[in-house]
């Protein structure tokens, strides 16, 4: 399994110092707004090739991809939303640090890390079928014509 984490090994988030964490956050914040324009493209390409197809095998290809998108879409707009309360909890700690539990914000920190990490990996996947699955379309339904558009 490849490992799309951005941190260094070890115990890196128990021991690195709060601004570091919040670059790290920031970062995942700015890389995850990319993944939602990248699927909003997936999305509109195969709709662009959702109305040409003829075979049924195809369409059904091309409805479980796009379901697939969409959950996507889904899950980053959640993991977005965990990561915009995570800089505000970051925020505040760098203010107060003795006003949190740091060992709990370090757990969260950790487990958000994990998770944009799978979501990475899903959308990697799936991008690779979109490509995959719109090349399969474009030799068998005979669409060459609409490339030279």
């Amino acid at each position: 399994m490849e490992n799309y984490r951005t941190r260094p090994k070890g115990d890196y988030i128990q021991q690195t110092d709060w601004n570091e964490l919040y670059v790290l956050t920031k970062h995942w914040k700015s890389d995850l707004t990319f993944y939602q324009q990248d699927l909003k493209f997936l999305l509109k390409l195969l709709d662009k090739y959702f109305i040409w197809i003829t075979k049924k095998e195809n369409l059904d290809a091309v409805k479980k991809i796009g379901e697939g998108i969409l959950k996507d879409k889904k899950t980053g707009d959640q993991l977005l939303n965990r990561v915009d309360g995570h800089l505000t909890h970051i925020a505040q700690t760098i203010e107060d640090p003795f006003k949190h539990d740091t060992r709990l914000f370090r757990e969260e920190h950790q487990e958000l890390e994990d998770d944009i990490a799978k979501f990475y990996k899903t959308v990697r996947s799936n991008r690779k079928q979109v490509f995959a699955i719109t090349e399969h379309i474009v030799d068998v339904e005979n669409l060459e014509h609409l490339l030279e558009e």
